[in-house]
């Protein structure tokens, strides 16, 4: 919504600076998204007196001028037909940038003859369409002062954004009424005086579609004369982009942006008897004011002579029955629309117009006949005229309301307590009419506040009203009235788990918590334990389904052979989800189970691909354990899994040297040989309600980056085949947890030079200095105290 300071100030009487109304109006909710100064690329233009206009001594349609700028006189060469001496005109000097082109002017010489400036046209100062001739000023316009200020264009232009609730502020009266609510002026009154009239209306209305249109108001005006409108009117609908067209059509745009008040004015001279409101019939076409014909189906809501459709109700009028400069008798037409049918017209079409955004948002139903009233005075006034009695048809709709307010619900809904008189006069100055009542407030609605529909919404008026910057700030008590949050802790870790599980490729399954028994002694090895009698199902759905499940992963096997069996070999699985150690709920643990099967990646042109592997686990297990809140950084990896995982290809995550919290291998050979499934299959189980809770909320630590250029190091160590790779990685990590960043394995290496039941492992270490570049003598004393760490906690020797 654009609009002038000016034309605000049509409405309100304030003394506020534009500061303050800016201000106010982002409070108010009325958000400002962008403050205007058309002025500021007019400034070097100025009003100027021509002297003399004298021909061009060689070109017949030049004429050579001698202007006074005010600070001197200067030559100028112009063309344009009405470029004489006496007239006033606005003068562009050297250097200045025309607002149309950008061209920026230098001194030239036309046709032989020095110029140095410019007289310009409503075109080039992108004012207007009118190429035809200079801009001429009135007489009494001052020589020298800025063109800008002399024409009002140096009236700030507000863009202020407008919620989709808020549709008595789609017009500039509403803006203001707000701001009068708020305390910066008076609401200047509206003149909606009843204009008598002379003459039945020689156009009657009737409404086939009371749905469609309710009320539908209009009046007869004959002897006009359509021509330009007035200057004032000009310039507001310019400030804001409109094009002005005639006085007629100008009227109506001026109400829908003054009053948000849509209207539509037909030349009564081209209508065929009187008008129908109706709803479209199939195979109607309409001609619109834009210039492009639309097809219209049954359901939208016309307006229509004896000779077919004249209207679109709501969204745009017919150019058959358009005004002219031949207009003198017009009929003006003011009704209601239904929203909904307005807004799903306009789709359908494609069709986007100023009334159509209104009408489907909502409009004022007590405001029709007052708008048909100040209408008919904009056109008498400005196009003369004898108006008719006003006709109609249908009746305002019901739209009056009562609410209840308590006062006490100002404090305990919005933080603030406002005192019974402020609420009174807020709710009076928003158009409210208020009564006292047993410990509440009752509060009879405005026309035009259709948005306001219950307590909070009153509530919401009165702290806006009153200032949201008077809410205090204090701190939140244990005891509040905020909902409790609706997942508790566990829950959400369990959805953070999901999550990185499946941004990790695997797809998430839900399986049965039922499976078969047989499936426990797959292979005839009992390699997920015994068939516990407690756990078997005493009236099983189906006889492949008589256990309570004592272990997630062989349902996911199961599930990774039947798509196996479908030509979907290569799978990764997922399940978070109970499995049961016994009848007690003691039993039931909460686990993420997962599995692979097959290639990690499809065969591509040159990359051969690969089979999962159990580092592939390993790396899943880890990702959803950090995922669930682990101390990552604390837990310790052994070579004891269970038993339904290869021997040797496996290993058990712990937390502390009992508290174990996940396991992951691969698939023990038999149980994947059982099930018939092709290629190598890995798994991992992760006990969710084993992995501790914070404490304390963790945060995120601070970014800390380091402008020093970061090191590597590498270190091969020959150590024991029963030393792992963790315990050196650990005892590498420890030697400066705050100049370390990373260690990382890079090489395992057994064979020539390295003794039996030796193996050599090699590490990357990154160093990043924070308060200096590292000295050659500290990196070797780093270096030192590393190998020496290392050798200490593992018997290791630096490989020479």
């Amino acid at each position: 919504m654009k609009l002038t300071l000016s034309w605000l100030k049509s409405h309100i009487e304030t003394a506020a600076d534009l500061d303050t109304i800016i201000r106010s109006l982002t409070m108010l909710g009325l958000e400002v998204d962008a403050v205007i100064d058309r002025s500021k690329h007019l400034a070097p233009f100025r009003v100027a007196y021509v002297v003399s206009a004298e021909p061009h001594p060689n070109a017949d349609k030049l004429r050579v001028c001698v202007v006074d700028t005010g600070a001197e006189r200067v030559q100028v060469v112009c063309g344009a037909p009405n470029a004489r001496a006496g007239m006033k005109g606005v003068f562009a000097p050297m250097g200045s940038t025309i607002p149309r082109n950008g061209m920026v002017l230098k001194p030239s010489t036309i046709r032989g003859v020095a110029s140095q400036g410019m007289l310009c046209s409503g075109y080039e100062m992108a004012l207007s369409d009118d190429h035809d001739g200079i801009i001429e000023l009135p007489a009494d316009a001052p020589v020298g002062e800025p063109f800008a200020k002399v024409l009002g264009l140096d009236d700030p232009l507000l863009d202020v954004k407008i919620t989709a609730n808020r549709a008595d502020c789609l017009g500039v009266r509403g803006i203001a009424r707000d701001l009068a609510a708020a305390g910066l002026g008076r609401l200047k009154p509206l003149a909606t005086e009843k204009i008598p009239g002379l003459f039945p209306s020689p156009i009657g209305i009737a409404i086939a579609d009371l749905k469609a249109c309710p009320l539908f108001v209009g009046r007869y005006i004959r002897g006009v004369k359509n021509g330009p409108s007035p200057r004032w009117l000009q310039d507001r609908l310019l400030s804001i982009g409109l094009r002005p067209i005639s006085a007629l059509v100008d009227i109506t745009n001026f109400a829908t942006f003054d009053l948000d008040r849509p209207l539509h004015v037909f030349d009564a001279g081209k209508l065929k008897g009187g008008l129908t409101l109706r709803s479209a019939e199939g195979g109607e076409c309409l001609l619109a004011l834009n210039g492009k014909e639309y097809a219209l189906e049954p359901g939208m809501t016309v307006i229509c002579d004896d000779s077919g459709v004249v209207s679109l109700g709501g969204v745009i009028g017919g150019e058959p029955t358009g005004c002219d400069a031949a207009t003198t008798d017009v009929f003006i037409e003011a009704a209601l629309f239904d929203a909904v049918l307005t807004a799903a017209t306009g789709r359908k079409l494609n069709l986007q117009s100023d009334a159509r955004y209104r009408f489907e948002r909502g409009l004022d139903p007590a405001f029709v006949f007052d708008a048909i009233e100040i209408a008919t005075r904009l056109v008498l006034d400005l196009c003369g005229g004898e108006p008719g009695e006003v006709t109609f048809a249908g009746a305002e709709p019901t739209w009056q309301r009562s609410l209840s307010l308590r006062p006490e619900r100002v404090a305990s809904l919005g933080g603030l307590a406002v005192s019974e008189a402020e609420i009174t006069r807020i709710l009076t100055t928003l158009g409210c009419t208020v009564e006292a009542g047993d410990g509440a407030f009752q509060v009879a609605m405005p026309s035009w506040r259709g948005d306001i529909e219950g307590e909070a919404d009153l509530v919401e008026e009165v702290l806006r009203i009153h200032g949201y910057d008077h809410i205090p700030v204090v701190p939140m008590s244990l005891e509040t009235a905020l909902p409790r949050p609706a997942l508790d802790a566990g829950q959400r870790r369990a959805g953070l788990v999901r999550r990185t599980l499946a941004e990790r490729g695997l797809n998430e399954a839900v399986t049965f918590s039922f499976m078969s028994s047989a499936l426990l002694g797959a292979g005839n090895q009992a390699l997920f334990g015994p068939v516990k009698p407690e756990l078997l199902v005493a009236n099983p759905i189906s006889a492949d389904l008589d256990l309570m499940r004592p272990n997630i992963l062989p349902n996911l096997l199961s599930a990774a052979k039947r798509n196996a069996d479908r030509g979907y070999g290569d799978v990764a699985l997922f399940e978070l989800g109970p499995q049961y150690a016994d009848e007690t709920p003691a039993g039931q643990r909460d686990l993420a189970t997962g599995i692979r099967v097959g290639r990690f990646a499809r065969k591509q042109w040159n990359d051969p691909g690969r089979t999962v592997d159990v580092f592939d686990a390993k790396a899943d297990a880890l990702a959803a354990l950090a995922a669930a809140g682990a101390p990552i950084e604390n837990l310790q990896v052994t070579s004891d899994p269970p038993a339904w995982y290869h021997p040797g290809r496996g290993g058990s995550i712990r937390l502390g040297p009992k508290a174990v919290l996940a396991h992951f291998g691969e698939i023990h050979p038999r149980f994947v040989a059982a099930l018939d499934l092709r290629g190598p299959a890995v798994g991992f189980e992760i006990y969710l309600d084993a992995v501790p809770f914070a404490k304390s909320a963790r945060q995120r630590p601070a970014l800390k980056l380091s402008s020093f250029q970061p090191l590597e190091r590498d270190f091969a160590f020959l150590v024991d085949q029963s030393v792992t790779v963790e315990q050196v990685l650990r005892a590498a990590r420890g030697v400066d947890r705050k100049l370390i960043t990373d260690v990382r394995l890079f090489d395992v290496y057994t064979g020539a030079g390295v003794p039996e039941g030796k193996k050599s492992l090699a590490i990357t270490v990154v160093l990043q200095p924070v308060e200096a570049t590292l000295t050659d003598e500290q990196i070797d004393g780093f270096s030192k105290t590393l190998v020496a760490e290392v050798t200490k906690r593992t018997g290791a020797v630096l490989r020479a």
